[in-house]
């Protein structure tokens, strides 16, 4: 009786894991899909546009280091510096061992980078370090236009 309920309970749980595998890969080639228009947008100088699809991001995925740094770059670009720092140091917690295959890195006024991505969660770069290399730079930024009024 056991046995067989454990033998049930295993072919339920082979039935079901792939269904769930496909579900999360969807999931994913969606999230790949936004953050790679969403670049692309930041990279035209569509903020408005770019910023609408990383706040959509971050409503189904609220910690995603990627899309808290692109969006933290588009606050660089329009000098809203406490706002990017906001998204940044909320990303980078959540950026340690997230890795990624970068495509293409766009410098944000001299301050901030952001990351179109090749693949996400997996690749050849730790999102933690790019990170905390904006946080720096934008800090610096930040004290500098606070010199200055």
């Amino acid at each position: 009786m056991i046995r067989r309920l454990v033998l049930m309970a295993l072919v339920v749980g082979l039935v079901w894991l792939p269904n769930l595998r496909v579900r999360a890969q969807i999931g994913n080639q969606d999230l790949m899909r936004s953050l790679v228009q969403s670049y692309d947008l930041l990279e035209a100088g569509k903020l408005a546009e770019a910023k609408q699809i990383y706040e959509e991001i971050l409503e189904k995925h609220p910690n995603n280091p990627l899309a808290l740094n692109n969006l933290g770059a588009i606050y660089v670009r329009e000098q809203d510096y406490q706002r990017a720092l906001n998204c940044l140091e909320r990303a980078l917690p959540q950026a340690k061992g997230y890795r990624m295959l970068v495509n293409r890195v766009c410098d944000v006024g001299g301050v901030c980078l952001a990351f179109r991505p090749a693949a996400v969660e997996y690749g050849n770069h730790d999102l933690e370090p790019l990170i905390a290399a904006n946080i720096d730079m934008v800090k610096d930024k930040f004290a500098a236009s606070q010199k200055t009024e």
